[in-house]
Order: structure tokens, then sequence, then C-alpha cells
């Protein structure tokens, strides 16, 4: 395992993940005195697992066909895209 790549990837998607609408819905969820808490971190903890591996499938796919330079273009300018749209509906 490449330790580099693996603290990368770790550190990134953890960043990205706090404060966002999956951690608010899994600290409601949790919230809840009927829930067990164990139930919301397996489940939560699996939807995220389902979710990252529908990433690397699809990533693995798009390999396939488009070069990974123009993949980071896409991404990039997908994100711009996102960014621009929450701002306008802000």
């Amino acid at each position: 395992m490449n330790w580099a790549v693996f603290i990368t990837i770790f550190v990134t998607v953890f960043i990205a993940e706090l404060g966002d609408k999956t951690q608010l819905a899994t600290m409601l969820f949790a919230a809840d005195k009927e829930v067990s808490k164990y139930t919301v971190f397996v489940a939560a903890s699996a939807a995220l697992i389902v979710a990252s591996a529908i990433g690397v499938l699809a990533g693995s796919l798009l390999a396939e066909y488009i070069n990974e330079k123009y993949l980071h273009y896409i991404a990039g300018a997908g994100f711009i895209g996102i960014g621009i749209f929450t701002l306008y509906n802000a």
C-alpha cells in the first residue's frame, strides 16, 4: 500500500465530509434516543463505503475511455459549476 496516497485520500475525503449534509443527517439520526448509536454508525459507514465503491468503479471505467488529465479538468469544472450554482442560489 502506498501510504502517501492513502493519507492524501483520507485527509481530502475527511475534510470534504466534515459538516456536509451527510454528517448532519447522521447526527440527526444519532440524536434520536430510541435509535442505537451502533446501528447509526454501522449504517452510515456502510453507506459511505458503498458510495466510495461507486466512485472508484466509475473512475476506473471512465479512465479506460478518457485521459486522466481530461478527467481532472472535467472534475474541476464540475466543482466550479457546483460552486457557482450554490452562490447563485444563496
